[in-house]
């Protein structure tokens, strides 16, 4: 367990973080946006690693490697780009991606990522699965957690080390179960307690020179700051599409929209989006029993020089059903979307979706499902080195004044930190590691314990979820069963200053267990709606919420469509536990309307397929149409004012469409 995991929750780990008043100088400038633009770049080729994978592409894929990488998957080892390349095509066999009816997608998401203090290195922390099949009949499913090393090399980032850990895996008529079906262990993370919230941290040193100019540094941050407000909009496209809201979807739209689904059609302007969106997924509006949920997975944003264009390109896994009629389904595809800026704001402009397969749940995909049995060639690929590749003097930079230029690259910092600390409550709380986990808090944080209420303060967060576990687990604790916690798909509204986020997250919660048994066997889906702020240089947890759950499979075999109603004649399900051995400092039941619906909280439980309220903490980015479920600050502010991050000195960070952190409704 690294330095750090255990400490008091009073205190915050190993290291501090000490960041110094002085004036950025051109060349201190210039190595600060460098080392950004690694980071990113890091993550972007494990990115495309998927990318590449879901259609087969192993040399390329053995490419991202260094010269003398390394490939560690669990006890199997191969070194060098050959034989990397040997291996990946040998373990897919069958399960290509490319042979008529196959499938190979691959998902690798919640990083948390860390630079090293000289800039040439970095570890990323990642959860991972495989959706297998070979058209002839077989389906598996794997999932497991990466530990993997970068470095630069040649001028070019590339995984020096990837270390792969299964956990769960099976054949897909049977649903998965734990790795040889024998306890797990912890997986020690590459970082200490600070880390999760420094993922760039300080050089040390005199900064070199640089050949760049102050407008050139201006172009890139731009670039960067756009890359954060294209990747929102994109994501909260997807959340929109979850929930049928096509209103909303279509005004993320320019006017000159371009909505193309091979096999469907094209379809033109805005009126033809909401067509399409019609055609392929429904009315608008979720009903009783159905569910549309499209999660975006991987996904590499690139902004072009000019700044006035971006392309997100992504993988898009549907997990589709009308429970009401017993039909489920999966729909597995590629989206290649681009995006253009309009009036300082982003919207996307065309969307372009490739399906693979659609298969029934109950068949599964192993014999191709009825996607295409020729297989399509790949949407051209992004490049992971786009961001230097394109470091030109092009583009528009706006104010070249040192100062405020750092305060822009600093909003974009702070996108990344508030990724990294999100990230790292999922890893953590997967291993029970409960002191670490209130340690990632800031100091006036707070934190809802489900079905109960909100805990304040490092040693009341650390109380509640031991009074509920009853303590942390031993580093060396073997776990029968693990409820996995990715939290992907951010929306990330960062302040102006740089120093305050508001985050949007899925929660996609696969469970597994020695024996596969029923609730252990299968998928749930949530909602965490939280907050970040930087304190002493780190970035650390201000509140976390956690709306669930949305939809879930009661066990494998009869998917999300088999859930039924709760027994309307049956009480409603116990109280937590938390409320007489450990009562909140706010109860759900305190706070009215936001937790209506919800277990634990007010009125009528609704379990699915039940369709449980959608809460949004942002506005339309683009519109600013307001959502029905608004809530902009932190879910117990209502109860407690002095909860929010404006009370402690902080910026409420933007709520809707807004240009350098500023909101253009206010």
């Amino acid at each position: 367990v690294p330095q750090g995991a255990a400490a008091g929750a009073g205190t915050a780990g190993a290291t501090r973080n000490t960041t110094t008043s002085a004036p950025p100088t051109l060349d201190s400038l210039a190595r600060d946006v460098t080392r950004l633009e690694s980071l990113r770049e890091v993550k972007d080729v494990q990115r495309q690693y998927t990318h590449l994978a879901q259609f087969g592409r192993w040399k390329e894929m053995a490419e991202l490697f260094a010269k003398n990488g390394t490939l560690q998957w669990g006890e199997q080892t191969a070194t060098g780009r050959k034989a990397i390349e040997a291996w990946l095509r040998q373990d897919a066999g069958g399960f290509d991606g490319r042979s008529p009816g196959s499938l190979h997608t691959v998902i690798i998401d919640q990083p948390v990522a860390n630079l090293s203090v000289d800039g040439r290195t970095a570890k990323v922390r990642w959860d991972g699965m495989r959706f297998l099949g070979d058209g002839k009949g077989r389906a598996r499913i794997e999932g497991g957690l990466y530990e993997n090393e970068y470095v630069l090399e040649g001028g070019a980032w590339k995984i020096s080390k990837l270390v792969y850990h299964p956990q769960y895996e099976g054949e897909y008529a049977d649903g998965w179960k734990n790795v040889d079906g024998r306890d797990l262990p912890i997986i020690p993370p590459h970082f200490t307690l600070d880390e999760t919230g420094i993922p760039v941290p300080p050089a040390t040193g005199p900064a070199p020179r640089t050949k760049a100019t102050a407008k050139e540094l201006a172009n890139r941050i731009a670039r960067l700051n756009d890359e954060d407000d294209a990747r929102n909009v994109q994501n909260a496209y997807g959340y929109y599409v979850d929930r049928r809201m096509w209103t909303d979807v279509v005004d993320l739209f320019a006017s000159n929209a371009e909505f193309r689904i091979d096999g469907l059609g094209t379809f033109k302007g805005r009126s033809g989006v909401r067509q399409a969106l019609e055609r392929s997924m429904g009315p608008e509006g979720l009903t009783h029993g159905v569910l549309n949920e499209y999660p975006i997975w991987d996904l590499i944003v690139e902004v072009k020089p000019n700044g006035r264009e971006a392309i997100a390109r992504g993988i898009q896994i549907g997990l589709l059903g009308e429970a009401d009629e017993k039909k489920g389904a999966w729909e597995f595809a590629v989206f290649r979307n681009h995006l253009v800026k309009e009036d300082g704001l982003w919207k996307l402009s065309r969307v372009h979706i490739t399906p693979l397969i659609r298969a029934d749940y109950a068949q599964g995909w192993g014999d191709g499902g009825s996607g295409p049995r020729v297989r399509r060639d790949a949407p051209p690929f992004l490049k992971p080195d786009w961001r230097t590749k394109a470091a030109g003097p092009g583009g528009p930079g706006g104010n070249h004044d040192l100062a405020d230029l750092k305060r822009r690259l600093d909003r974009s910092v702070a996108w990344d930190g508030a990724e990294n600390v999100g990230s790292a409550y999922g890893f953590i709380i997967d291993d029970f590691q409960w002191p670490w986990m209130a340690g990632l808090f800031a100091e006036n944080g707070h934190k809802q314990s489900p079905f109960a209420g909100y805990y304040f303060g490092r040693e009341r967060i650390l109380g509640a979820v031991n009074a509920t576990y009853n303590g942390p687990l031993p580093p060396d604790a073997l776990r029968a069963s693990i409820s996995f916690h990715w939290l992907t798909q951010p929306v990330i509204m960062v302040s102006h200053d740089g120093r305050s986020a508001n985050m949007r997250t899925r929660l996609w919660q696969p469970r597994t267990s020695r024996t596969g048994s029923p609730g252990f066997d299968g998928l749930h889906g949530g909602m965490y709606h939280n907050q970040a702020v930087l304190e002493d240089g780190i970035w650390r947890l201000w509140s976390v919420t956690i709306d669930e759950h949305y939809w879930e499979t009661p066990n494998w075999k009869a998917g999300w469509a088999g859930a039924e109603d709760p027994d309307p004649n049956a009480p409603p399900p116990p109280e937590s536990p938390l409320l007489t051995r450990y009562p909140p400092d706010i109860k759900l039941t305190e706070l009215g309307e936001r937790e209506e619906g919800f277990r634990g909280g007010t009125g009528q439980w609704i379990k699915w397929p039940g369709i449980l309220p959608m809460w949004f903490h942002y506005r339309n980015p683009v519109s600013g149409r307001t959502p029905d479920r608004f809530w902009p600050d932190c879910v117990p502010c209502v109860a407690r004012p002095d909860a929010s991050m404006t009370s402690h000195g902080y910026q409420m960070p933007p709520v809707g469409p807004n240009i350098d952190g500023r909101d253009l409704q206010q």
